[in-house]
Protein backbone atom coordinates (compact mmCIF):
# COMPACT_ATOMS: atom_id res chain seq x y z
CA UNK A 1 0.00 0.00 0.00
CA UNK A 2 1.15 3.51 -0.82
CA UNK A 3 0.02 6.64 1.06
CA UNK A 4 -2.05 8.03 -1.82
CA UNK A 5 -3.51 4.81 -3.24
CA UNK A 6 -7.13 5.52 -4.16
CA UNK A 7 -6.62 9.28 -4.59
CA UNK A 8 -7.42 10.66 -8.07
CA UNK A 9 -5.83 13.87 -9.34
CA UNK A 10 -6.87 15.78 -12.46
CA UNK A 11 -3.99 17.86 -13.80
CA UNK A 12 -4.53 20.81 -16.13
CA UNK A 13 -0.82 21.40 -16.35
CA UNK A 14 2.11 22.34 -18.51
CA UNK A 15 5.80 23.24 -18.18
CA UNK A 16 7.37 22.33 -14.81
CA UNK A 17 5.79 23.62 -11.58
CA UNK A 18 2.45 21.77 -11.70
CA UNK A 19 3.83 18.62 -13.41
CA UNK A 20 6.57 18.39 -10.78
CA UNK A 21 3.93 18.63 -8.05
CA UNK A 22 1.67 15.97 -9.54
CA UNK A 23 4.57 13.61 -10.21
CA UNK A 24 5.26 13.62 -6.47
CA UNK A 25 1.60 12.71 -5.89
CA UNK A 26 1.89 9.91 -8.47
CA UNK A 27 5.08 8.65 -6.79
CA UNK A 28 3.02 8.14 -3.63
CA UNK A 29 0.32 6.15 -5.42
CA UNK A 30 -2.17 8.76 -6.65
CA UNK A 31 -3.82 8.27 -10.02
CA UNK A 32 -2.86 11.38 -11.99
CA UNK A 33 -4.80 12.09 -15.20
CA UNK A 34 -2.90 14.66 -17.23
CA UNK A 35 -5.05 16.69 -19.64
CA UNK A 36 -3.21 17.62 -22.86
CA UNK A 37 -4.15 19.33 -26.10
CA UNK A 38 -4.78 16.91 -28.99
CA UNK A 39 -1.84 16.63 -31.38
CA UNK A 40 0.30 19.04 -29.38
CA UNK A 41 0.24 18.15 -25.70
CA UNK A 42 2.16 19.82 -22.92
CA UNK A 43 4.58 22.20 -24.65
CA UNK A 44 7.36 20.88 -22.39
CA UNK A 45 7.27 17.73 -24.55
CA UNK A 46 9.13 19.76 -27.18
CA UNK A 47 11.77 21.58 -25.13
CA UNK A 48 14.47 19.23 -26.49
CA UNK A 49 14.99 15.68 -27.78
CA UNK A 50 17.81 14.53 -25.50
CA UNK A 51 16.13 11.44 -23.97
CA UNK A 52 15.66 8.95 -26.83
CA UNK A 53 13.84 11.69 -28.73
CA UNK A 54 11.86 12.92 -25.72
CA UNK A 55 12.36 16.15 -23.77
CA UNK A 56 14.50 16.03 -20.64
CA UNK A 57 12.12 18.25 -18.64
CA UNK A 58 9.11 16.16 -19.63
CA UNK A 59 10.44 12.71 -18.76
CA UNK A 60 11.65 14.06 -15.40
CA UNK A 61 8.26 15.44 -14.31
CA UNK A 62 5.65 13.17 -15.90
CA UNK A 63 6.26 9.51 -15.14
CA UNK A 64 3.47 7.40 -13.61
CA UNK A 65 0.71 9.56 -15.14
CA UNK A 66 -2.10 8.90 -17.62
CA UNK A 67 -2.30 11.19 -20.65
CA UNK A 68 -5.77 12.19 -21.88
CA UNK A 69 -6.11 14.53 -24.86
CA UNK A 70 -8.99 17.03 -24.75
CA UNK A 71 -9.68 20.17 -26.75
CA UNK A 72 -11.20 22.19 -23.92
CA UNK A 73 -12.56 24.75 -26.36
CA UNK A 74 -15.17 22.18 -27.37
CA UNK A 75 -18.27 21.66 -25.18
CA UNK A 76 -18.06 17.87 -25.27
CA UNK A 77 -14.47 17.99 -24.02
CA UNK A 78 -15.58 20.19 -21.12
CA UNK A 79 -18.34 17.69 -20.30
CA UNK A 80 -15.75 14.89 -20.21
CA UNK A 81 -13.51 16.95 -17.95
CA UNK A 82 -16.35 17.74 -15.56
CA UNK A 83 -17.25 14.05 -15.38
CA UNK A 84 -13.66 13.28 -14.38
CA UNK A 85 -13.57 16.11 -11.83
CA UNK A 86 -16.78 14.77 -10.27
CA UNK A 87 -14.91 11.58 -9.36
CA UNK A 88 -11.62 13.24 -8.39
CA UNK A 89 -10.10 14.20 -5.06
CA UNK A 90 -7.74 16.92 -6.32
CA UNK A 91 -7.63 19.32 -9.26
CA UNK A 92 -4.24 20.90 -9.98
CA UNK A 93 -3.90 23.63 -12.59
CA UNK A 94 -1.30 26.12 -13.75
CA UNK A 95 -3.14 27.57 -16.73
CA UNK A 96 -2.98 31.28 -17.49
CA UNK A 97 -4.46 33.38 -14.64
CA UNK A 98 -8.24 33.30 -14.78
CA UNK A 99 -8.45 30.57 -17.47
CA UNK A 100 -9.74 27.87 -15.11
CA UNK A 101 -12.36 30.22 -13.67
CA UNK A 102 -13.61 31.10 -17.16
CA UNK A 103 -14.18 27.39 -17.83
CA UNK A 104 -16.10 27.00 -14.58
CA UNK A 105 -13.21 25.07 -13.00
CA UNK A 106 -12.40 27.47 -10.17
CA UNK A 107 -12.84 26.40 -6.57
CA UNK A 108 -15.84 28.64 -5.92
CA UNK A 109 -17.80 27.09 -8.79
CA UNK A 110 -16.75 23.50 -8.17
CA UNK A 111 -17.06 23.44 -4.37
CA UNK A 112 -20.85 23.94 -4.53
CA UNK A 113 -21.35 20.56 -6.17
CA UNK A 114 -18.08 18.88 -5.10
CA UNK A 115 -17.51 19.97 -1.49
CA UNK A 116 -14.75 17.38 -0.92
CA UNK A 117 -12.69 18.53 -3.90
CA UNK A 118 -9.28 20.12 -3.29
CA UNK A 119 -8.33 22.69 -5.94
CA UNK A 120 -4.68 23.75 -6.19
CA UNK A 121 -3.93 26.77 -8.37
CA UNK A 122 -0.27 27.38 -9.22
CA UNK A 123 0.70 30.70 -10.78
CA UNK A 124 3.59 33.11 -11.00
CA UNK A 125 2.31 35.78 -8.66
CA UNK A 126 -0.88 34.51 -7.04
CA UNK A 127 -4.61 34.88 -7.63
CA UNK A 128 -4.81 38.63 -7.00
CA UNK A 129 -2.68 41.73 -6.68
CA UNK A 130 -1.21 44.02 -9.36
CA UNK A 131 1.12 41.31 -10.77
CA UNK A 132 -1.59 38.64 -11.12
CA UNK A 133 -1.71 38.67 -14.93
CA UNK A 134 2.01 38.97 -15.61
CA UNK A 135 3.71 36.09 -17.40
CA UNK A 136 6.00 34.23 -15.05
CA UNK A 137 8.79 31.93 -16.19
CA UNK A 138 11.38 30.39 -13.91
CA UNK A 139 14.15 32.87 -14.78
CA UNK A 140 11.80 35.84 -14.33
CA UNK A 141 10.80 34.69 -10.86
CA UNK A 142 14.45 34.09 -9.94
CA UNK A 143 14.93 37.75 -10.82
CA UNK A 144 11.81 39.16 -9.12
CA UNK A 145 12.48 37.21 -5.90
CA UNK A 146 15.97 38.70 -5.51
CA UNK A 147 17.67 35.36 -6.12
CA UNK A 148 19.72 36.73 -9.03
CA UNK A 149 20.89 39.68 -6.95
CA UNK A 150 22.82 37.39 -4.61
CA UNK A 151 23.83 34.65 -7.08
CA UNK A 152 26.75 34.83 -9.49
CA UNK A 153 30.02 36.74 -9.40
CA UNK A 154 30.73 40.31 -8.34
CA UNK A 155 30.69 41.29 -12.02
CA UNK A 156 27.63 39.39 -13.24
CA UNK A 157 24.54 37.67 -11.80
CA UNK A 158 23.84 34.04 -12.65
CA UNK A 159 20.64 32.02 -12.71
CA UNK A 160 20.37 28.66 -11.00
CA UNK A 161 21.25 25.81 -13.34
CA UNK A 162 17.94 24.05 -12.68
CA UNK A 163 14.35 25.31 -12.57
CA UNK A 164 14.54 26.35 -8.94
CA UNK A 165 11.46 28.62 -8.88
CA UNK A 166 9.31 25.96 -10.55
CA UNK A 167 10.61 23.32 -8.16
CA UNK A 168 9.91 25.53 -5.13
CA UNK A 169 6.33 26.17 -6.23
CA UNK A 170 5.79 22.52 -7.13
CA UNK A 171 6.97 21.30 -3.75
CA UNK A 172 4.82 23.82 -1.84
CA UNK A 173 1.84 22.71 -3.94
CA UNK A 174 2.61 19.07 -3.17
CA UNK A 175 3.05 19.55 0.57
CA UNK A 176 -0.06 21.70 0.86
CA UNK A 177 -2.16 19.17 -1.07
CA UNK A 178 -1.04 16.55 1.45
CA UNK A 179 -2.04 18.92 4.26
CA UNK A 180 -5.43 19.49 2.60
CA UNK A 181 -6.04 15.75 2.32
CA UNK A 182 -5.31 15.37 6.04
CA UNK A 183 -7.62 18.28 6.85
CA UNK A 184 -10.37 16.82 4.66
CA UNK A 185 -10.09 13.60 6.61
CA UNK A 186 -11.07 15.58 9.73
CA UNK A 187 -13.62 18.01 8.31
CA UNK A 188 -14.98 16.19 5.27
CA UNK A 189 -14.44 19.29 3.12
CA UNK A 190 -11.96 20.21 0.45
CA UNK A 191 -10.35 23.62 0.06
CA UNK A 192 -8.56 25.94 -2.32
CA UNK A 193 -4.76 26.19 -2.38
CA UNK A 194 -3.18 29.26 -4.01
CA UNK A 195 0.54 28.70 -4.70
CA UNK A 196 2.64 31.57 -6.01
CA UNK A 197 6.05 30.98 -7.56
CA UNK A 198 7.16 34.39 -6.27
CA UNK A 199 6.12 33.66 -2.69
CA UNK A 200 7.70 30.21 -2.83
CA UNK A 201 11.05 31.67 -3.89
CA UNK A 202 10.88 34.60 -1.45
CA UNK A 203 10.41 32.08 1.37
CA UNK A 204 13.62 30.38 0.23
CA UNK A 205 15.35 33.76 0.24
CA UNK A 206 14.86 34.14 4.01
CA UNK A 207 18.54 34.22 4.97
CA UNK A 208 19.66 36.96 2.54
CA UNK A 209 16.48 38.94 3.27
CA UNK A 210 17.14 38.97 7.00
CA UNK A 211 20.84 39.59 6.44
CA UNK A 212 19.86 42.78 4.58
CA UNK A 213 17.16 43.81 7.08
CA UNK A 214 16.70 47.50 7.95
CA UNK A 215 18.61 48.67 4.89
CA UNK A 216 21.86 46.84 5.67
CA UNK A 217 24.00 45.75 2.69
CA UNK A 218 22.87 42.43 1.20
CA UNK A 219 25.17 39.42 0.89
CA UNK A 220 27.57 40.05 -2.01
CA UNK A 221 27.58 37.79 -5.03
CA UNK A 222 30.45 35.41 -4.39
CA UNK A 223 30.35 32.88 -7.21
CA UNK A 224 30.48 29.35 -5.82
CA UNK A 225 31.87 30.60 -2.51
CA UNK A 226 29.68 31.36 0.46
CA UNK A 227 28.86 35.05 0.63
CA UNK A 228 29.44 35.45 4.38
CA UNK A 229 31.39 32.39 5.61
CA UNK A 230 35.04 31.83 4.63
CA UNK A 231 36.82 29.69 3.57
CA UNK A 232 33.74 28.04 2.11
CA UNK A 233 33.70 27.23 -1.60
CA UNK A 234 35.85 25.94 -4.48
CA UNK A 235 39.65 25.89 -4.45
CA UNK A 236 41.95 24.68 -7.26
CA UNK A 237 44.51 21.97 -6.66
CA UNK A 238 47.83 21.22 -8.31
CA UNK A 239 46.42 18.60 -10.70
CA UNK A 240 43.88 20.97 -12.25
CA UNK A 241 40.91 19.68 -10.25
CA UNK A 242 38.70 21.64 -7.86
CA UNK A 243 37.89 20.79 -4.26
CA UNK A 244 34.88 22.29 -2.48
CA UNK A 245 35.35 22.77 1.24
CA UNK A 246 33.57 24.51 4.07
CA UNK A 247 34.63 25.69 7.53
CA UNK A 248 31.91 26.46 10.05
CA UNK A 249 33.67 27.56 13.26
CA UNK A 250 36.94 28.51 14.96
CA UNK A 251 37.72 24.94 16.04
CA UNK A 252 37.65 23.85 12.40
CA UNK A 253 39.76 26.87 11.39
CA UNK A 254 42.49 25.78 13.79
CA UNK A 255 42.35 22.19 12.50
CA UNK A 256 42.46 23.43 8.91
CA UNK A 257 45.60 25.47 9.55
CA UNK A 258 47.34 22.64 11.39
CA UNK A 259 46.29 19.54 9.45
CA UNK A 260 45.50 20.75 5.94
CA UNK A 261 47.59 23.85 5.27
CA UNK A 262 50.33 22.59 7.63
CA UNK A 263 50.77 26.20 8.80
CA UNK A 264 49.75 26.13 12.50
CA UNK A 265 50.92 29.72 13.14
CA UNK A 266 48.24 30.95 10.72
CA UNK A 267 45.53 30.04 13.23
CA UNK A 268 46.70 32.90 15.44
CA UNK A 269 46.94 35.50 12.68
CA UNK A 270 44.63 38.38 13.74
CA UNK A 271 43.58 38.93 10.10
CA UNK A 272 41.80 35.59 10.23
CA UNK A 273 40.82 35.34 13.90
CA UNK A 274 37.04 35.19 13.33
CA UNK A 275 34.75 34.25 10.49
CA UNK A 276 33.87 37.89 9.90
CA UNK A 277 37.57 38.74 9.72
CA UNK A 278 38.30 35.85 7.35
CA UNK A 279 35.39 36.84 5.13
CA UNK A 280 36.61 40.45 5.01
CA UNK A 281 40.15 39.32 4.16
CA UNK A 282 39.13 36.53 1.81
CA UNK A 283 41.39 37.61 -1.07
CA UNK A 284 44.51 37.38 1.08
CA UNK A 285 43.39 34.11 2.63
CA UNK A 286 42.46 32.61 -0.70
CA UNK A 287 45.95 33.33 -2.02
CA UNK A 288 47.46 31.45 0.94
CA UNK A 289 45.17 28.45 0.46
CA UNK A 290 45.72 28.27 -3.31
CA UNK A 291 49.48 28.40 -2.77
CA UNK A 292 49.29 25.58 -0.22
CA UNK A 293 47.14 23.43 -2.53
CA UNK A 294 49.31 24.07 -5.61
CA UNK A 295 51.69 21.27 -4.70
CA UNK A 296 48.92 18.76 -3.93
CA UNK A 297 46.51 16.70 -5.98
CA UNK A 298 42.79 16.90 -5.31
CA UNK A 299 42.94 13.43 -3.75
CA UNK A 300 45.70 14.54 -1.37
CA UNK A 301 43.76 17.66 -0.35
CA UNK A 302 40.62 15.58 0.30
CA UNK A 303 42.68 13.09 2.33
CA UNK A 304 43.95 15.89 4.56
CA UNK A 305 40.49 17.43 4.92
CA UNK A 306 38.96 14.08 5.82
CA UNK A 307 41.71 13.37 8.34
CA UNK A 308 40.81 16.45 10.40
CA UNK A 309 37.05 16.31 9.79
CA UNK A 310 36.66 19.31 7.47
CA UNK A 311 33.61 19.04 5.22
CA UNK A 312 34.44 18.74 1.53
CA UNK A 313 33.02 17.57 -1.78
CA UNK A 314 33.91 16.99 -5.40
CA UNK A 315 32.55 19.36 -8.03
CA UNK A 316 30.91 16.63 -10.08
CA UNK A 317 29.89 16.75 -13.70
CA UNK A 318 26.50 15.38 -14.78
CA UNK A 319 28.16 12.14 -15.90
CA UNK A 320 29.81 11.76 -12.51
CA UNK A 321 26.43 12.19 -10.82
CA UNK A 322 24.97 9.41 -12.98
CA UNK A 323 27.85 7.25 -11.73
CA UNK A 324 27.92 8.53 -8.14
CA UNK A 325 29.14 5.72 -5.87
CA UNK A 326 26.81 6.71 -3.01
CA UNK A 327 23.70 6.55 -5.18
CA UNK A 328 24.82 3.23 -6.60
CA UNK A 329 25.63 1.77 -3.21
CA UNK A 330 22.15 2.69 -1.97
CA UNK A 331 20.58 1.31 -5.19
CA UNK A 332 18.74 4.56 -5.91
CA UNK A 333 18.34 4.09 -9.68
CA UNK A 334 15.49 2.24 -11.38
CA UNK A 335 14.49 1.65 -15.00
CA UNK A 336 11.35 3.43 -16.22
CA UNK A 337 9.73 2.93 -19.60
CA UNK A 338 9.30 6.01 -21.79
CA UNK A 339 8.45 6.71 -25.43
CA UNK A 340 11.62 5.95 -27.32
CA UNK A 341 13.04 3.50 -24.78
CA UNK A 342 13.64 2.81 -21.11
CA UNK A 343 15.49 5.40 -19.00
CA UNK A 344 17.10 5.48 -15.58
CA UNK A 345 15.11 7.32 -12.91
CA UNK A 346 16.00 8.20 -9.34
CA UNK A 347 13.86 6.69 -6.61
CA UNK A 348 11.78 9.39 -4.84
CA UNK A 349 13.82 10.71 -1.91
CA UNK A 350 12.49 9.97 1.56
CA UNK A 351 9.94 7.24 0.85
CA UNK A 352 8.72 5.57 4.01
CA UNK A 353 10.50 2.31 4.74
CA UNK A 354 8.59 -0.65 3.34
CA UNK A 355 6.51 1.50 0.96
CA UNK A 356 7.32 0.70 -2.68
CA UNK A 357 7.91 3.74 -4.83
CA UNK A 358 5.68 3.97 -7.87
CA UNK A 359 7.88 4.11 -10.96
CA UNK A 360 5.47 3.69 -13.88
CA UNK A 361 6.15 4.75 -17.49
CA UNK A 362 6.28 8.24 -18.92
CA UNK A 363 3.12 8.45 -21.07
CA UNK A 364 2.98 9.07 -24.77
CA UNK A 365 0.65 11.87 -25.80
CA UNK A 366 -2.95 10.69 -25.41
CA UNK A 367 -1.86 7.15 -24.56
CA UNK A 368 -4.69 6.60 -22.07
CA UNK A 369 -7.47 8.51 -23.83
CA UNK A 370 -9.48 5.48 -24.94
CA UNK A 371 -9.22 3.70 -21.60
CA UNK A 372 -10.23 6.78 -19.60
CA UNK A 373 -13.22 7.48 -21.85
CA UNK A 374 -14.27 3.84 -21.69
CA UNK A 375 -14.16 4.13 -17.91
CA UNK A 376 -16.64 7.01 -18.19
CA UNK A 377 -19.00 4.81 -20.23
CA UNK A 378 -18.13 5.86 -23.78
CA UNK A 379 -18.50 3.10 -26.37
CA UNK A 380 -15.73 2.51 -28.96
CA UNK A 381 -17.84 4.10 -31.71
CA UNK A 382 -18.44 7.18 -29.57
CA UNK A 383 -14.72 7.49 -28.85
CA UNK A 384 -13.97 7.22 -32.56
CA UNK A 385 -16.48 9.99 -33.27
CA UNK A 386 -14.89 12.23 -30.61
CA UNK A 387 -11.51 11.67 -32.19
CA UNK A 388 -12.82 12.41 -35.67
CA UNK A 389 -14.34 15.67 -34.38
CA UNK A 390 -11.04 16.71 -32.76
CA UNK A 391 -12.51 16.60 -29.26
CA UNK A 392 -9.79 14.17 -28.13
Amino acid sequence: MRPLDGITVIALEHAIAAPFCTRQLADQGARVIKIERPGVGDFARRYDERVHGQASHFVWTNRSKESLTLDLKQPEAQRILRALVAEADVLVQNLAPGAADRMGLGYEALSETHPRLIVCDISGYGADGPYRDRKAYDLLIQSESGFLSVTGTADEPAKAGCSIADIAAGMYAYSNILNALLLRGRTGRGCRIDVSMLESMVEWMGYPLYYAMDGQPPPPRAGASHATIYPYGPFPTGDGRTVMLGLQNEREWKLFCEGVLRQPDLAGDPRFATNSARSAAREALRALIVAAFAGLTAAEVVERLDAVGIANARMNTMQEVWEHPQLRARERWRQVDAPGGAIAALLPPGMAQGVPARMDPVPALGEHTDAILAGLGYAPAEIAALRAAGVV
